[in-house]
């Protein structure tokens, strides 16, 4: 059949225009248009995902879809899809769809329903935008973007603590920005360009100017990333809804600050470059230090969602560390959780928002005997549990055992160590949170305990965490299939990194 490639150019524009667009009419519907909003958000994320799947296949068949214009002399705003975009589009478009049926359910009494979901939408069109950037300059727009759309989900209970909550999330994001923003003017000054291309853009030989640089830009990006010690705004940022929680950890922020550094240190340094200045080793050692110390932190927490966030600060920056390996199969490692993780932990918030929407639960202390009481929520924790921890055959253990051997591969034992801890730690904080959902009775009523009929919940929260928990076993027994996250890794470092 043929195809009209003259469309190509637009297809990245349009998958960018679905949730700006759904964004600007919702802010401007009135709060009773409760069935036309819900119907804008689904439709607007529908229409992404089925773009994001159309270009993702012409990728994979080794088509081209690139947009780019004169914004500034020498700066080009530029969108290009290529396969690693593809990976972070795919999982945002995704996990969008379901947040978005499951914030539905969530905020169905909630005021200001019309400014959050306007808020939400311009959020994923900012990640939609980080996915798709050519080069630095259009990633740095979307990236403070982000930041400005996110602040509002984060505040918009307008509670003492949202506010204060907001104010922290604020002054790091902005700080990361104005460091990010250093590094690049700093970067074109060196070097004449912010383009992204496979192998990078430096080249000659390492000087003090560019180590200084990648110190800046990985900061920068390190704040979003939750990278030790900018993670602080991270644990205060979960009194948002569980949906923004989500959104935070499985989808937007977290991962828009991971996936620049992968950027960085592959389309900007290039890893020959980076290894070879020696830039990659100190910080995959800060990538394994924040691992053990968002495990060691989960440990002593009570409220479930700081735990959950603690697990984020450790959980992300497997990424980093993946791409730190400098070889094949530990860059396949890391690009693969980029996946996986975004998937196992938004399970694990959806979880945490059905207990406190159903049961007014919000500390590990108070779950005893939910699992009966909420059995399929309880089973889709439990897997997502599991797979954090890394258990056969799930997803969690597809990463860890990609980058194990990707850290052998490497000469770097020590990796394969912070590993086996790191599960350890997993194992020490989630098990007990099974133990109470399964084995402990409960002895006291709920605390606000809401009976939804049939269901144990709510439809529109019951079935997004019971489709990702199926996707966490899927995606670990089928690893190996066409099209899964491990084979589209697999083919992003063949294609674009493989010397």
């Amino acid at each position: 059949m043929a195809v009209d490639f003259s469309l190509n150019p637009w297809l990245p524009v349009l998958a960018l225009a679905t949730s700006l667009a759904a964004s600007l009419v919702i802010f401007m519907l009135p709060e009773a248009r409760h069935g036309l909003r819900t119907a804008l958000n689904l439709g607007a994320a529908v229409a992404k995902l089925i773009l994001i799947v159309v270009m993702g296949w012409g990728v994979f068949h080794g088509l081209e879809y690139q947009l780019a214009f004169t914004m500034l002399p020498g700066i080009e705003f530029e969108l290009k899809v290529d396969s690693l975009s593809m990976m972070f589009a795919g999982l945002s478009s995704v996990l969008w769809l379901l947040t978005t049926a499951y914030a539905v359910g969530y905020l169905e009494n909630s005021p200001n329903r019309s400014r959050f979901f306007g808020f939400f939408s311009l959020c994923v069109a900012s990640t939609t935008g980080i996915a798709l950037a050519g080069n630095l300059f259009t990633f740095f727009l979307f990236y403070e973007m982000l930041t400005l759309s996110t602040y509002p989900l984060v505040v918009h209970r307008g509670t003492a603590t949202a506010l204060r909550a907001g104010r922290s999330y604020i002054i790091y994001t902005l700080s990361g920005g104005a460091v990010l923003l250093l590094g690049m003017a700093w970067l074109y000054a060196e070097t004449g360009t912010l383009d992204f291309a496979p192998g990078g853009v430096v080249d000659g030989s390492p000087t003090p100017a560019l180590t200084a640089i990648f110190v800046l830009l990985v900061v920068g990006l390190g704040v979003k990333a939750a990278l030790f010690p900018l993670h602080g705004w991270l644990p205060q940022a979960m009194v948002a809804p569980a949906p923004v929680s989500a959104l935070l950890h499985a989808v937007a922020v977290v991962k828009a600050g991971a996936f620049g550094i992968v950027r960085v240190v592959n389309d900007v340094f290039g890893t020959g470059f980076a290894n070879e200045a020696g830039l990659l080793l100190p910080l995959a050692g800060l990538a394994a230090f924040t691992i053990i110390f968002g495990s060691v932190r989960a440990l002593f927490q009570q409220d479930l969602k700081r735990r959950l966030a603690y697990s984020t600060i450790s959980q992300v920056s497997y990424i980093i560390l993946g791409i730190c390996l400098a070889g094949p199969l530990g860059m396949v490692g890391g690009l693969v959780h980029l996946l996986h993780q975004g998937i196992m932990k938004i399970t694990l918030f959806f979880c945490a928002g059905n207990y406190a929407e159903t049961l007014g639960v919000h500390r590990i202390d108070e779950l005893d005997g939910a699992g009966p009481r909420m059995p399929a929520t309880s089973v889709a924790f439990t897997i997502g549990a599991f797979g954090m921890i890394g258990t056969p055959p799930l997803a969690g253990f597809i990463t860890k055992w990609t980058m194990g051997l990707g850290a052998l591969e490497a000469g770097l034992p020590w990796v394969v160590a912070v590993l086996l801890v790191s599960s350890l730690l997993n194992a020490a904080y989630f098990l007990p949170i099974v133990h109470r959902l399964w084995f402990r009775p409960r002895r006291e009523a709920w605390p606000e305990e809401v009976r939804w009929g049939r269901l144990e919940t709510l439809g529109w929260l019951l079935w997004p965490p019971v489709l990702t928990a199926a996707a966490v076993v899927l995606i670990g027994v089928f690893a190996a299939m066409p099209f899964s996250p491990l084979s589209w890794a697999e083919l992003v470092v063949n294609r674009e990194y493989r010397p």
